[in-house]
Order: C-alpha cells, then sequence, then structure tokens
C-alpha cells in the first residue's frame, strides 16, 4: 500500500515519535508490529512479473521486415509444392529456400527471446542491495539478528560501524560524536556524508540535503546511531528506483537501424506488390482472349489454368526480390562488431546496441567514478614561508591512491623542513584511513604525499585517544604518544575553525610565531583560493601543551572521563599551532579532457549529471575541458532542482544550446527527466553511469554504459554496455566502431535494394 510521504526530516524527533506512537528504549510491541504490517506489508521490493515465454516469442516477429520473410516463406513453401506435384518429384531441394527463411527467423526470434529476459535483471540485482538482518527494539528487548523484511514504519534500529541501511530511516540518537554513511552509489556523492539529528526545515529538499535521514541499501562507515524506521518495500529510495527502472523498459524504443529497416521493409513491399502486380497484368493476354465484334468484346475465353501459372511466376519474383539474408547478414555484422568492441574494452550486452553507439548524438555523463576516479585525493596544499607574509603553495599530480602515481610537483624528498614534517605527521596520524584496504574507514585526506610516509610516522607516534568530529567545533584531533615520552594533540578540521582556536602559526624552519591579522588574512585567502577550484580544505594544527592530558595514556586515567564528553572536546583542542591546509578532490581521469574533445570534433554534446554538489561539479567541468577556464556558466549549470523549475520551454532551450552542461544535486529522477526530453527533442542518447542512482536513467537511453570497476550489479544490469576499464575514452572509441558498423550495414541494406530491383529485370 502506497503511502504519503511522511517529510520525517524536516520534523524533530520528538515529533516522529509521537507520530509512530513508540518510545525511544521500548520500540515497537508484536501486536502493533502485525498490525502496521497489514498496513504497509513486508519490507521488500515488488517482484515483477515477466513475460510469458509465447509473448516474447510473438514479439520477435512483430517487425516489418521478418513478416515479409514469413509471408516470403509461406509462398515459397507452397510454389515448392505445386512444383512438386507437378513435375512428380518430391525433391527436398525443392524445400531448401523456404527452410533457410524459417531457419534465419528462427535462429533471430532465439537471441531476440533471450535479450528480453535478460532485461529486468537490473531489478534483481537491486534486490541483492537490501540488507538481510537488522538489530530491532521489540517489546522493550534488544533482538539482535531480525530479518529486514520484517521491519515496519516506527520500528527502532540500532546501526554501528559497517551496518547496511535496512530501510529509510529517521536519525533519533548518536551513540557515538559522529556519525558518517556511504551513500554515493544512491545520491552520487564523492565523499561518505555526515548526518545528525537535527530536522532540515524545508518539506521539499534535495536526497542530499536530508542530513538526518539514512536510506536503504546505504552503509555506515563511521559511528553508531539509534534510528526510526519511515519507509519500507516499495516506499524507501530504492523502491522508487525500481519503479523508475521498470517504467523505463516500458519505455524502450525501436533504434535507428530498426527504425530504418521498418521504413525499407515498408517500402519494399510496396515496390514489390506494384511490380509484381504489373508483372501479372503484362501477361492477360496469356490467359484472357476475346474477338472484337461491332465494337464490343465476344467470344471471351479465359484459361484458369495460364491464370494461375503466370500468377505463380509474379509471385516467384517476389520472393526472388526478398533479400531473406539480410536478418543474418546484420546478426552477423553486429556479432563481429561487439567482437571489435571488446578488444577496446567495450563489452556489449545487447546486439542492437552496436549501431545505436554509431548514431548517438548526446552522451549524458555521471562525474563520480566515471569522469574521476573516485578516490579523493589531496591535489594542492599550502603552508607559510620563512614569514608570516609569505606561504608556499604545492601541487601533488596522480589520479589514484597508488604511492607511484604522481607525488608532490618540483620537490626533493631529501629536502623536507620541519614545517612540511608537521603536515606530513598530521595526515598520516590523525587519520583513520588505509591504504591497502579499501572502503574502510572515511578516507578523507588519503593524499599521495602522505602514503609514502605514513606507516613511518603511525609507528613513530602512537595514538592513545581519538577525538571524534562533530558539527559543533568542525574538526577531530587524536593524542599520540612521541619517543620522547611526552604526549602531542594533532587536529585536522574546518579551516575557519582551526583559525579561530590557534594562537600561533608554524613557519618554514619549524619556528612557532603568534598568529597576527596580515598572517590570518592570507590564510583565508589562500583558501578561498583553492574553495574557488571545487577542493575540498582541510586545516592541519597541533598542540604540545596538554596539562592533564601530557601523561595520558589509556582509560584508568584520571582524565579519561572528559574524553568521554564531546563539549570538553573544544576546550581541548584549544590555543592551537597552526600548520597549513591540504586541498583535496576527487580527480578527473586520465585522457578524459581528450575524449571530450573527440566527442566534439565528432559532433557529439556531452552533459555532465551528477548528484555532487554545484561548484565540485563545474571544477572538474573546467578541468576536464568541458567548458574553458573563465567561460560564463549561465545557461550551462544547473542544480537538478533548478532545472525542474524551469518551464518546459526553457527546459527545451538549455537543453538545445550547443556546448557542454553540466547538472549537479541531481537526484535519479531528474536524470531520468533529462534523458526522456533529449530523446523527445530527437536526439540519440547514451547515458554513463556507475550507481544505483543511474540505473533509471541507463534503462532509459538508448544506450546505458554502465562503469565494469567501479560499477554496481544495478547499474550493470541496467545497461547495454559496460566499460571493462571504466575510462570515459573507451565510449568514444566504441563510438567510432559503432559508425563504421552503422556505415557499413547502411552500405549492404543499399547493395541489398540494388540487388532487389535487379531481380525484375
Amino acid at each position: 500500500m502506497e503511502e504519503k510521504p511522511f517529510p520525517a526530516w524536516s520534523w524533530t524527533v520528538e515529533q516522529c515519535l509521537k507520530e509512530y506512537n513508540v518510545k525511544l528504549d521500548k520500540g515497537l510491541s508484536s501486536r502493533e508490529v502485525e498490525k502496521r504490517r497489514e498496513r504497509y506489508g513486508w519490507n521488500e521490493l515488488d517482484k515483477e512479473k515477466g513475460k510469458p515465454l509465447w509473448q516474447l516469442v510473438l514479439e520477435q516477429f512483430d517487425d516489418t521486415l521478418v513478416k515479409i520473410l514469413l509471408v516470403a516463406a509461406f509462398i515459397s513453401f507452397i510454389l515448392a509444392y505445386f512444383h512438386s506435384s507437378d513435375s512428380g518429384d518430391s525433391g527436398f531441394e525443392d524445400y531448401v529456400e523456404p527452410l533457410v527463411i524459417v531457419l534465419i527467423l528462427v535462429l533471430n526470434a532465439i537471441v531476440g527471446v533471450w535479450q528480453e529476459s535478460n532485461a529486468e535483471k537490473a531489478l534483481e540485482a537491486l534486490k541483492k542491495i537490501q540488507c538481510e538482518s537488522g538489530k530491532v527494539l521489540r517489546d522493550g528487548y534488544l533482538v539482535p539478528d531480525l530479518p529486514a523484511i520484517g521491519l515496519v514504519p516506527g520500528d527502532i534500529v540500532e546501526l554501528g560501524v559497517g551496518d547496511k541501511v535496512p530501510a529509510d530511516m529517521r536519525v533519533a540518537a548518536l551513540k557515538t560524536s559522529s556519525l558518517r554513511v556511504e551513500q554515493s552509489s544512491l545520491t552520487g556523492e564523492a565523499m561518505p556524508i555526515l548526518k545528525g539529528t537535527s530536522p532540515v526545515f524545508l518539506d521539499d529538499c534535495e536526497l542530499q540535503a536530508k542530513e538526518n535521514m539514512v536510506f536503504a541499501g546505504t552503509t555506515v562507515v563511521n559511528g553508531s546511531c539509534v534510528c526510526i524506521v519511515i519507509n519500507t518495500g516499495m516506499n524507501t529510495e530504492i523502491g522508487k528506483i525500481q519503479k523508475q527502472i521498470h517504467d523505463a523498459s516500458l519505455e524502450e524504443s525501436d533504434t535507428p537501424l530498426r527504425k530504418k529497416l521498418d521504413e525499407f521493409g515498408n517500402r519494399l513491399t510496396t515496390a514489390i506488390g506494384l511490380v509484381c502486380l504489373v508483372v501479372w497484368i503484362m501477361n492477360y493476354r496469356n490467359f484472357l482472349s476475346w474477338d472484337v465484334v461491332d465494337g464490343w468484346p465476344a467470344n471471351v475465353q479465359f484459361s484458369f489454368e495460364k491464370c494461375t501459372y503466370y500468377f505463380k511466376i509474379a509471385v516467384a519474383l517476389a520472393v526472388a526480390a526478398i533479400p531473406e539474408g539480410l536478418p543474418a547478414v546484420i546478426t552477423t555484422c553486429l556479432a563481429l562488431g561487439t567482437r571489435k568492441m571488446a578488444q577496446k574494452n567495450a563489452i556489449v550486452r545487447k546486439l542492437p546496441s552496436v549501431e545505436t553507439l554509431g548514431c548517438t548524438t548526446v552522451i549524458c555523463s555521471d562525474k563520480t567514478g566515471t569522469l574521476t576516479t573516485n578516490q579523493m585525493s589531496v591535489t594542492e596544499f599550502f603552508t607559510l614561508g620563512r614569514k608570516t607574509t609569505i606561504s608556499r603553495i604545492f601541487h601533488v599530480e596522480g589520479t589514484t591512491y597508488d604511492p607511484k602515481d604522481g607525488g608532490i610537483v618540483d620537490w626533493p624528498c631529501y629536502n623536507m623542513d620541519a614545517n612540511l614534517q608537521a603536515m606530513a605527521k598530521i595526515c598520516a596520524v590523525c587519520n583513520d584511513a588505509g591504504v591497502l584496504v579499501e572502503k574502510m574507514g572515511f578516507p578523507d585526506v588519503k593524499g599521495r604525499n602522505k602514503i609514502s610516509c605514513c606507516e613511518w610516522w603511525t609507528k613513530r607516534s602512537k595514538r592513545v585517544a581519538t577525538l571524534e568530529f562533530d558539527r559543533i567545533r568542525k574538526s577531530m584531533s587524536v593524542i599520540v604518544r612521541e619517543p620522547t615520552g611526552h604526549n602531542q594533540l594533532l587536529v585536522k578540521g574546518s579551516v575557519e575553525s582551526l583559525l579561530e582556536r590557534s594562537s600561533h602559526v608554524q613557519l618554514a624552519d619549524g619556528s612557532v610565531v603568534p598568529l597576527d591579522e596580515p598572517c590570518w588574512q592570507l590564510m583565508l585567502s589562500r583558501h578561498l583560493e583553492m574553495s574557488s577550484k571545487g577542493l575540498r580544505c582541510l586545516g592541519m594544527a597541533y598542540k604540545d601543551e596538554l596539562g592533564e592530558f601530557s601523561d595520558y595514556y589509556s582509560e584508568s586515567h584520571p582524565a579519561h572521563k572528559k574524553l568521554l564528553d564531546p563539549s570538553c572536546y573544544s576546550t581541548i583542542e584549544s590555543d592551537l599551532v597552526f600548520v597549513g591546509v591540504v586541498g583535496l578532490r576527487d580527480p578527473p581521469r586520465g585522457g578524459v579532457d581528450k575524449a571530450i574533445d573527440d566527442c566534439r570534433g565528432a559532433g557529439i554534446e556531452v552533459m555532465v549529471i551528477t548528484g555532487d554538489n554545484k561548484s565540485t561539479a563545474e571544477a572538474i567541468c573546467r578541468q576536464i575541458k568541458l567548458f574553458s577556464g573563465n567561460e560564463d556558466l549561465t545557461g550551462r549549470s544547473f542544480t537538478g532542482k533548478e532545472f525542474m523549475a524551469l518551464s518546459s520551454t526553457q527546459q527545451i532551450e538549455a537543453l538545445s544550446k550547443h556546448g557542454g552542461k553540466v547538472f549537479s544535486r541531481a537526484e535519479p529522477r531528474h536524470k531520468q527527466e533529462i534523458v526522456r526530453m533529449l530523446k523527445e527533442m530527437g536526439e540519440v542518447v547514451a547515458m554513463t553511469g556507475d550507481g544505483v542512482n543511474d540505473a533509471p536513467a541507463l534503462k532509459l537511453a538508448d544506450i546505458g554504459v554502465a562503469m565494469g570497476i567501479t560499477g554496481t550489479e544495478v547499474a550493470k544490469e541496467a545497461s547495454d554496455m559496460v566499460l571493462a576499464d571504466d575510462n570515459f575514452g573507451s565510449i568514444v572509441s566504441a563510438v567510432a566502431e559503432g559508425r563504421s558498423i552503422y556505415n557499413n550495414m547502411k552500405a549492404f541494406i543499399r547493395y541489398i535494394s540494388i540487388i532487389s530491383s535487379s531481380s525484375f529485370d
């Protein structure tokens, strides 16, 4: 049963608990659960009924050319029967032609049925990402492993690190100072998102803005919490995506080649019918004769045998003119095309996609994981020089976490001054991310400049306590035991927040001087420059004089109680020594800028549609040369909400503009609507993506292209083609191959037309 959406994100926790008549420490009673299950149903996605086999088979023959061939096969069989009857010879060779035609049609039908039976696998893959069980409070007791299918709205659920979210839920209470959730596959955001309990006072806000909600299928990467179940089953965001995928599958249209073949078949049928009728009528004197008496026909004689004979000749001529080998040749061309594309890392899942690629006029690309590597890395950082009025800016090359991929530009590793050592130490130790183990911890400063030395620093400076991140102070820190036996506090966080709590700065030679107003303004200006490039900036600082924490060693220490109270963290993280700022980004893939230039040269428009924020999306688009450095992006850059607020005329005008475009903060429905409008404008649309949120648009597009390495199974099953190397440039190579195949097939169809015409001579 579909319920009216409940804006839990805009209500307080107390209002949500009252709405569902539940207590946070008791949960629902078993009786109440049964009542709600009758109302809301089970927490599972609907099982879509597939088409019966007989319907799939019949659909394969709903094609103009196939119908012509069926008629040709039938007539050929009749003619063969009459010929064998007249000659008295019942040889098999008379039936070869109709049997070959039927065999070709049967093989084509088998291929078509196989493709159709795979069409709904995206829905099955969607179900696999659902959580199987969770910790649920029922009747005042915590059930540690309750099947997720049994959840109902109002249930109280506990989540911890590594847990997969079983339903759409409102965060009611944090059990740790911070909570982060990895939801990039659902929203397209490159970083794990910080969640809290405060209401978002907007009844209609973007999915990404619902910072007090966790969604089914996402994963907790940091912290633990208690949540209230709000939506289950098909009412969850994943459920909505399933419905969008199903609706998109119903909107699938014929490929450009299929349309041209239908046109060719209609013209061929008309031409053959007219010519054969003319041929039959031209021979009327052979089966119809009469005498003219007083200007009127008399003694009319009609020979039914001869009339039938010449009708057979006309029909035989028609059969000879029908290109029965065309389907087989087209299937063979497409199959050979898939082999060539596979050699270029483009794996085609459906044969018609080969020629559709050749007709592509617009590529709508996801950003995270498609144009970028989805590996947040430090690309720039700055510290002070020998004076407080001089800053040093360092650039870092590379696109992945591989230590051998890039490095600090124009910086010899043997010349590491005290300031850079402090920066490296904070980056390496004040960090929960790993280098070898993927998807463990929060990759906040997993920069290439610190990977080569992080292991050395972590062995040298042992962590004894962690002050977790929270929204109030916007920072996190660690207390480390130095080889000297003294403790030191290492801090990272918001640049403005750390500057407000810093009293000194460190210079290049390691000396510490007071933080004055000119130095403050210099730091803020450099920070603004980095932010304008779409970089996510983190400030670095430390503190040597820790007072009662100077000899902290374990939980038995007298000062440990203060570490259990997050309200004390701001006091501990005060009077800091500011070291510098690092800027992170999800770097573009190598060769993407060249691929976009190739698309531009081939007359293909490129549009970027991403769930990430607007400034980051625009910065990446400038870096990949979709836009020039100083180009005005008015009318070329929209958030999903901004674009949908335009009138239909304004939307079409914006999409019709020549040149690149970027749509940020896009939800699945936004992506799908943009693809639908482009198709209605007559464009042949290729959509790339890797996340669950991309699946509806991948399904709706003329050709959906999924990422083979980072792509989710949902995206792969919804797509027509998979890139084995996740390289946007491989699409350009595949399009070039598709155009070649498409042109070859058009040339063959013209050749067939000439042969068909010559058969009348």
